[in-house]
């Protein structure tokens, strides 16, 4: 009798079961009935739901439909070959589905870290940080170019007052500079005026004859000024201070990059914070577990 009541028990179970099997899978038919579909590739479709944001607000009507319609087009590509491939081939569905969670990180993750990183992101960053990186690290600053403080203009042979540039690049007026700054406006092809801004050599002469010297490193050491010129144009050089490539680079060169490279650490922790205290939020309201 016992043993009669737990089959019973059991048949009532089962029934029990496929009754809210049968009853999910009426719902969620129900559900797809209610929507309505706008295309479908064997017993894929794709609903009028999923096309919202395609459009930005504002579009006209005419480029929405073209949107729309390549959409759907690329849509009905992409499920006949996903059809195709797996008639054809083994696909390990485990695999997709870490790739395919991995995409959706890329996409919604990625979006929210970068949400958190501009709202706290301490952007600000001062001289001492930047002079106290750059002394721990010297051995990362070392030149692969020659660079140069200095003048540098080229003008067109036939500008006016070409005999002057030279005493206005020598002087320590600021009229003088004012002058040579309003001149290079109006005149020259290319300038670059002395400033406490270090530049590449090889950038600073390139489609001059200056850049065709054979030994830059020879020629940096025996010139503080040189002029020359080809068919066209007249060449200015005022060379300021020079550091050779191998010698580590100055400071001020490289300023810009140590803030670039002090700001993307902050931004890693940053995003390994956030994971980090989403994690142990999630922990304490046992938002998880792991079964094993």
């Amino acid at each position: 009798m016992k043993g009669t009541r737990f089959y019973l028990f059991i048949i009532l179970v089962v029934a029990m079961a496929g009754c809210d099997l049968i009853r999910m899978k009426q719902e969620k038919a129900a559900l797809e009935e209610a929507r309505k579909a706008v295309a479908r590739v064997h017993t894929s479709y794709l609903y009028e739901d999923e096309l919202v944001g395609i459009t930005p607000v504002g579009t006209s009507a005419t480029d929405s439909i073209a949107r729309v319609t390549t959409y759907i087009n690329s849509w009905i590509r992409k499920q006949l070959v996903i059809y195709e491939a797996t008639k054809n081939i083994d696909i390990n569905e485990a695999e997709v589905e870490r790739k395919v969670l991995d995409y959706r990180y890329s996409l919604i993750g990625y979006e929210y870290q970068n949400y958190y990183i501009r709202k706290n992101l301490q952007d600000s960053v001062s001289d001492q940080e930047i002079e106290d990186y750059y002394k721990a690290r010297l051995d990362n600053f070392v030149l692969k170019q020659n660079i140069i403080r200095g003048t540098y203009i080229k003008v067109p042979k036939e500008a006016p007052r070409t005999k002057h540039i030279k005493d206005l690049i020598f002087s320590k007026k600021e009229k003088d500079l004012a002058e040579l700054r309003s001149y290079c406006l109006s005149f020259s092809a290319v300038y670059h005026l002395a400033d406490s801004s270090w530049i590449e050599f090889d950038k600073l002469v390139v489609n001059s004859p200056l850049a065709e010297i054979p030994n830059k490193v020879q020629f940096l050491r025996s010139y503080n000024y040189y002029e020359t010129s080809d068919n066209n144009f007249l060449y200015y050089l005022k060379i300021d201070a020079y550091k050779i490539s191998d010698n580590i680079s100055p400071l001020e060169f490289v300023r810009k990059d140590i803030k670039n490279i002090i700001l993307n650490k902050r931004k890693v922790e940053l995003a390994r914070k956030l994971e980090d205290d989403v994690y142990e939020n999630a922990a304490k309201r046992k938002d998880f577990e792991i079964y094993r």
